[in-house]
């Protein structure tokens, strides 16, 4: 087995319990502006990028705005309700100093930039991490690759040895097709499905258990 020099963190479910949030505000905006909201589109839209979920609002969901206007005002309402109490995963803090002493870490994220940055700035994670990535920033979001590839790439490690703390199914197809070893931690609201969960190296059942001992 690849010896790991880097770990990198999803931020949805895994830092932050936002999952629900992000679903809450979807929902709000499309029946506020007429949108045909359905039980699975926070599920389809978990680790999509914003263009590709701003998209979805639009062909699927319905609304009439532009993928820009509806990510624009989504964003504005995730930073007003983030400012308001930010949803911290218990354990998110120390899991991250943890692991900071044993490797490099980055962040794999399909939240936006701006939304990434003031997470970790409110929770005071910024300096632990040696790259962070927004999915808006690559070509495809999860499950494809990409997020993670860009997130080794700019720690100057090989994908193969990283390891990958994630909790949605997206985001496990995402860290396996990337190469790289993958933690699950399932998320509880919308656990991931058996085959993506098959995909993980390790399962474990909260950020209190992973060390580096389970990452290596």
């Amino acid at each position: 087995m690849s010896e790991i020099e880097a770990v990198v963190f999803d931020l949805d479910g895994v830092l932050v319990d936002s999952e629900h949030v992000w679903d809450e505000v979807r929902e709000e905006l499309a029946r506020e502006r007429g949108g045909r909201w359905h039980e699975r589109a926070q599920a389809d839209m978990m680790g999509m990028s914003s263009t590709e979920w701003s998209r979805y609002m639009r062909d699927v969901v319905g609304l009439s705005e532009s993928p820009e206007e509806i990510n624009d005002e989504v964003v504005r309402r995730m930073q007003a309700r983030y400012a308001a109490e930010l949803p911290l995963i218990e354990g998110a803090l120390d899991a991250v100093e943890r692991l900071g002493g044993s490797f490099r870490l980055a962040l794999a994220s399909s939240s936006n930039r701006s939304l990434i940055d003031a997470v970790l700035s409110h929770a005071g994670l910024t300096r632990f991490f040696e790259a962070t990535v927004s999915s808006e920033e690559v070509a495809r979001g999860k499950p494809a690759p990409d997020v993670f590839l860009e997130a080794a790439w700019r720690l100057d490690v090989v994908p193969e040895h990283c390891a990958a703390i994630e909790d949605s199914g997206n985001g496990l197809r995402a860290a396996h097709a990337a190469g790289m070893r993958v933690i699950a931690i399932p998320n509880r609201l919308y656990p991931p499905s058996g085959d993506a969960l098959a995909l993980a190296d390790v399962v474990l059942d909260s950020l209190g258990e992973l060390s580096s001992a389970t990452v290596s």
